[in-house]
This record gives C-alpha cells, structure tokens and sequence, in this order.
C-alpha cells in the first residue's frame, strides 16, 4: 500500500519575497551557469540558491572556499528570520495544474498534487523505478539534505490511482496561491488545501495505488538513504512527490534522441556504422520535416541524420534483426524487448558503435538531445556527428516497464514539463 500524506510544508511567504514567478526554479539538475545566474539577479530568495548552492563555471563546480550544502542551510536560516520562509503548524496537500504546450505543439494541462510518500524499497512494489541512475547526482543530493534537512525538489510519479478529482473540488472557483511561468512558457498554479476530510479522502484514495517514478530517481534513491542513515520513526522516513495520475489527460511522454561522437574524423568507424545499421535496418531517405518518426508503426523505427552525408534516412528494423534482439535480451519482458531506447542501446550502442554499460552512463560517445531540432543544430556545430531520432513511448509502455523487473536505458522518457522547484519544502 502506498502511504501518502498531507506535509506541514516549510513555503515562500509571497508578501515577504514577491510573486512566486520571482522564487521559483527549475529542476537543478537542468540549470547552467547562465540560468543559474539569470535565477539569482530574479530574486535574491530565488531557490536555486539553496537547491543548487554550488556556483558552476564551465569547467565544472567551482568551490568558493566554503561548503556549499551548509551555505544552503544557512540560507533557509536566514530566510526564516526575515519571515521568508514559514513551516505550517497545520498539514495540507497542495495541488497543482501545468498549463503547457509540448513539443508537438499540442496544448494541454496537467494535474497533480504536493504531498510527502513514505520511502519503500523498490522490492516492496509500491514505489517503482524505470531507469538507471548515476552515483555522482546521488552523492551531492545526499549531502543537501543532510545539511538542510528539507527535500527541496519534490520527485514527479505517476500514479496508477487519480487524486486529482478529490482537490479538484476543493479548489473550485478558488484563487491560487502562487503561479510561476517557466521560460518554455508552462503556466504552473498552487493551491493549498487544509480540509482534514478532503486529506484524509486523497490518502484513503491512494491507499491502493502503485507509484511510478517518472523524473527524480536519484532524489528517490537519496530518499531511500537519508531514511537508512538517520533510522527509527520520524519524518526522514517521507520524501515529497508531486503526483499524476496516469490517466491525467494532460500527462505526455516524449522521447529523449541519441546523438553519436567520434565518426567524424573516423572513416574506419563511419564505415562500420553504415554497414551495420544497413545490415540491421531497411533505410529510407526522407527530406528532414520527416526525418521525425511520429507516428510510425513497427518495431524499431528510427529517424536518422549524420553530420557527413547530411541526409535524412527513416531506419526500420528488419524481421531478422527482430528476432536477432529477441535472443540478445532473451527472458527481458516484451515492453522491454519492444521499447525503442532498448533496441537502439543494444543493437546500435553497444553492438555497432561498440560503448560499454561505462561509456553509456558517463556519457562518453553519446549525448542527448529533447527536440529533433536540438539535434540537428548540436550536430551542425560538430558537436556530433549522428543523430538518432526516437518516438515517444507510449504510457502503458512505460507502465508496463516499470511493472517488470527491469530498467530502462537512462534518457529513456521525457516527461514534459518538468515540476518546479520553491512551490513547497518538506521538512525530514
């Protein structure tokens, strides 16, 4: 059973600090330098200072002499003097609606809540991961919130259970708390809601739900250490969520493309590229408004566009190379075998490009790209040299995925957009 509950959240005081517009972030994992910088001259709360407390130059982290995670704790110290910052004496669930317009143009809203989730195991079933994580993220994750004591950023999931028709009601004809308009334009709104018996509704409700993390496995697997680390009963054994149902008319998946370095320079390595991928795929040139696969049915269907030939091809995996795949990931579940980011992984990345599970996860030869027309742009700058244009996958897909035992290829989802973070804190 998934134990979700209300949060005695530790929030912005709106009258302190200005507009929500002004505090609110994005994700830290997302921010550059300049972003980074631009956050900081909106506001001098602006959560990017205790959510991403290290300066970055291009070189990486630049150390300023201090540590940077009991900076972050002494900020929100400081923030609480001023009255910036306040802790409700009283729990509520927040709720909350992404207005957006996706990269397929289509515009839409999502729904969803603010709540703090008990940490499980991930053997326990109840919360369930789709992808492999990185141990450097999780390291620095940890130290902030052994120093702040707060999860800053909440981890978006999808819920197998819909809250959002109990505070749909609740916040009927009511005037959010805050609103902030990210620079990709999403409009994201807040409302709290303090009625004991819409809480204990929500909880009740999603008793029964199995929760899939969609964006933030390293805050969850931080979570999951901070509980094991600190021990016994407490609020470290809750870690906040922002939670969708995923029959949410609003929630899309979109696809993460692939892109190739180290076959610009390299004709031996070009021409095992394209005999491999002739030998896997039946190719077919397109102009490049096609060069997306939207839309198109099969297994293994891929866009593709390399920096020397500077055209597009559609790539379609034969009916060999299908059952070739099948005896590669023998006894994987079929949604694995069938998901697009698997196939490229083991047949192209690995197989034909020849990466290791190491080069993989530190990126070295691959990088990523959100649009088709990122990619084409990293690559004209020679960034890289081949692009691989993937489709979205479809939700019972990654349902399905998460359901197994296994982990998607990292970069396999796009869950679009992303939560901000400064709408609320949890204490642990």
């Amino acid at each position: 059973m998934a134990d979700v509950r209300p949060l005695y959240a530790t929030h912005y005081d709106l009258g302190v600090t200005g507009s929500l517009q002004e505090v609110a972030a994005p994700p830290y994992d997302v921010i550059d330098a300049a972003t980074r910088a631009e956050l900081l001259a909106r506001s001098p709360y602006n959560a990017v200072a205790i959510d991403l407390p290290k300066p970055y130059g291009e070189s990486g982290p630049q150390e300023t002499g201090d540590d940077p995670y009991e900076r972050a704790a002494r900020t929100m110290d400081e923030w609480r003097e001023t009255g910036a910052l306040v802790t409700d004496t009283e729990p509520a669930i927040w709720a909350m609606t992404q207005g957006y317009r996706g990269p397929d143009g289509a515009a839409r809203t999502r729904h969803g809540i603010l709540a703090r989730v008990r940490v499980e195991d991930f053997a326990d079933g109840q919360v369930l991961p789709h992808e492999r994580t990185l141990p450097g993220p999780k390291r620095d994750r940890l130290d902030l919130t052994r120093a702040t004591r707060h999860n800053l950023s909440p981890i978006f999931s999808l819920s197998t259970v819909d809250p959002w028709p109990l505070v749909a009601a609740a916040i009927e004809g009511a005037e959010p708390w805050g609103e902030a308009t990210d620079e990709g334009g999403t409009l994201t709104r807040v409302w709290r809601v303090g009625d004991p018996e819409v809480l204990a509704a929500v909880s009740a409700r999603l008793a029964d739900a199995q929760l899939l993390i969609a964006d933030g496995h390293h805050r969850y697997e931080t979570a999951i250490a901070y509980r094991d680390e600190v021990g016994g009963e407490g609020d470290h054994e809750f870690t906040l969520m922002a939670l969708t149902g995923l029959d949410d008319p609003g929630l899309t998946v979109f696809p993460t493309h692939r892109l190739l370095s180290g076959f610009g320079d390299n004709p031996e390595r070009q021409r095992r590229l394209g005999e491999g991928l002739r030998e896997l795929f039946e190719a077919t040139e397109v102009p490049l408004e096609q060069l997306d696969p939207l839309g198109e049915e099969g297994v293994g269907v891929f866009g593709l566009y390399d920096s020397f030939h500077k055209r597009g091809f559609r790539l379609r995996l034969k009916d060999s190379a299908i059952a070739a795949l099948d005896e590669r990931l023998a006894g994987k579940p079929e949604a694995y075998r069938r998901l697009d980011a698997a196939i490229l992984e083991t047949l192209v990345l690995k197989g034909i490009a020849g990466l290791s599970e190491e080069d993989i996860l530190a990126k070295r030869g691959l990088g990523y790209a959100k649009s088709v027309g990122d990619s084409l742009a990293l690559l004209d700058q020679g960034a890289y040299d081949v692009a691989f244009i993937l489709r979205p996958i479809p939700v019972d897909q990654t349902r399905a995925i998460c359901e197994s035992d296994e982990n998607m290829p990292p970069k396999s989802t796009y869950f679009f957009p992303k939560v901000l973070t400064g709408l609320v804190f949890n204490p642990v």
